[in-house]
């Protein structure tokens, strides 16, 4: 039987744009009225107020102007790679990462399968915290390096980083693009039902860890040996442990402002820039070495922040023909006919195929909650629930989106196929979406609220 082999990410993408332009022809434009949510200060939809309206069909010429207007649309998203992925250089150029790397297989000789808990425990926490996805594409070359020296294959670097990131996100009773502004939509105290997402988080995390250590250990090869670059001597001392206590200052502050602060990308931008000065001052390697450093890191993550743009068009091309609405319209209107249970896991299912073309997270939740809450309260359906369904939906199929520009560049930068994460992620996919869906249907018997 023939190998899947998919095409470069980039023509995928751009496939999906001009898909995206097809639908425009076929399916009917229609729009709700919006207005401001006093909770979480963004534009939603107001029930009941779906109209068709005049369609406006996007040409070939249209789609292609949406690419460059996809990137200008993700513009912070993309200078948090750029600046966030300097920033690692510079600390990288300065030695530590050679010499943690070389301490942590040291101390874990003999036991170094322990590296993939470790890590998707660190990772998944990220993601319950802030939904971090963007900012782990700067990981990768150190990622690389990790599971190189310990005879791990790039999939699992993928596997320990960004997926878990993902399952930590999904099943999170606190991340604020998430949970937090579907329960601010929803009319839901913050925090509510966080001692059932916490159970299922600690099922889900400990499933997902389960799989990729079996992954790893099946395609083990011999272990990379260190090269005397990666051993050279950099900082030391005193300045390799200013860095360090500097790197674990910068996440700090990032996690406080995110939830205390409501930073947004360009406030992170801004703190891994100085991070990434202050650490190539005191690491060395002074203005020149710096800003060469930075040069060069801009350099690496150029084709991640591309793929972030291209993957940001095709919803740029599907608003700008007015169907984003019609194809919610389409996909959650159905769920209403069936019974309270079914109909969980019918909003589950539909949140899941609407992230392909809206595949931002927070958006969804502002196009999506105003229509289901009125409808669940229709239905007898708590509130609580219809909250974990768009949770388990969206995040979920964020492991495997082709339109998830942050997977599809941490991929590229791992430098592994889109398809060989897909033989990985699906099957774990399936898994935790069986534990969704008896959460789901554990929660309607309980009465969750």
């Amino acid at each position: 039987m023939a190998r899947l082999r998919l095409p470069h990410p980039l023509v995928l993408l751009v496939g999906f744009v001009l898909a995206a332009a097809a639908l425009t022809w076929v399916v009917p434009a229609g729009q709700y009225d919006r207005q401001e949510d006093a909770a979480t200060g963004r534009q939603v939809v107001v029930p009941g107020t779906y109209r068709t309206v005049a369609p406006a069909p996007v040409s070939l010429t249209d789609a292609l102007v949406d690419i460059p207007k996809g990137m200008a649309d993700a513009a912070s998203v993309i200078f948090l790679v750029f600046l966030v992925g300097a920033a690692w250089t510079v600390v990288e150029r300065t030695g530590v990462f050679g010499t943690l790397l070389d301490g942590l297989i040291e101390q874990l000789r003999g036991h170094d399968a322990l590296v993939i808990p470790i890590s998707c425990v660190v990772f998944a926490t990220g993601g319950v915290l802030i939904q971090m996805q963007e900012e782990l594409i700067a990981f990768a070359p150190i990622l690389v390096l990790l599971v190189a020296r310990l005879g791990f294959n790039r999939v699992t670097a993928v596997a320990m980083s960004i997926g878990a990131a993902v399952v930590g996100a999904t099943f999170s009773p606190i991340n604020p693009f998430m949970v937090g502004i579907a329960q601010k939509v929803a009319g839901l105290p913050l925090l509510s039902g966080s001692d059932f997402r916490i159970a299922c988080l600690v099922l889900a995390l400990g499933l997902y860890t389960w799989y990729t250590m079996r992954y790893a250990a099946r395609h083990r090869t011999a272990a990379v040996a260190a090269t005397g670059q990666e051993s050279a001597a950099g900082a030391s001392g005193w300045r390799m442990r200013a860095i360090l206590l500097l790197v674990l200052a910068t996440f700090a502050l990032f996690v406080v402002g995110v939830l205390r602060w409501e930073w947004d990308f360009d406030q992170m931008s801004a703190l891994f820039f100085a991070m990434g000065v202050a650490a190539g001052l005191i690491g060395k390697l002074g203005l020149e070495g710096t800003a060469e450093a930075y040069v060069d890191g801009f350099r690496s993550m150029a084709y991640a922040a591309l793929i972030i743009g291209f993957a940001r068009a095709i919803y740029v091309v599907m608003d700008q023909g007015h169907i984003v609405d019609s194809i919610v319209r389409a996909l959650f209107a159905p769920v209403a006919e069936l019974p309270v249970t079914l109909t969980a896991l019918g909003m589950m299912v539909a949140h899941g195929l609407l992230h392909v073309p809206v595949p931002s997270t927070s958006g969804q939740a502002v196009l999506t909650m105003p229509l289901l809450v009125p409808l669940s309260d229709l239905l007898g359906l708590s509130r609580q629930v219809t909250v974990l369904a768009y949770q388990f939906g969206v995040g979920l199929v964020d492991l495997v989106n082709p339109t998830n520009g942050a997977l599809l560049a941490m991929v590229a930068a791992v430098g592994v196929r889109l398809e060989e994460w897909w033989k990985f992620a699906l099957p774990i996919l399936l898994l935790l979406a069986a534990l969704a869906a008896v959460a789901l249907a554990a929660a309607v018997a309980i009465g969750l609220t």
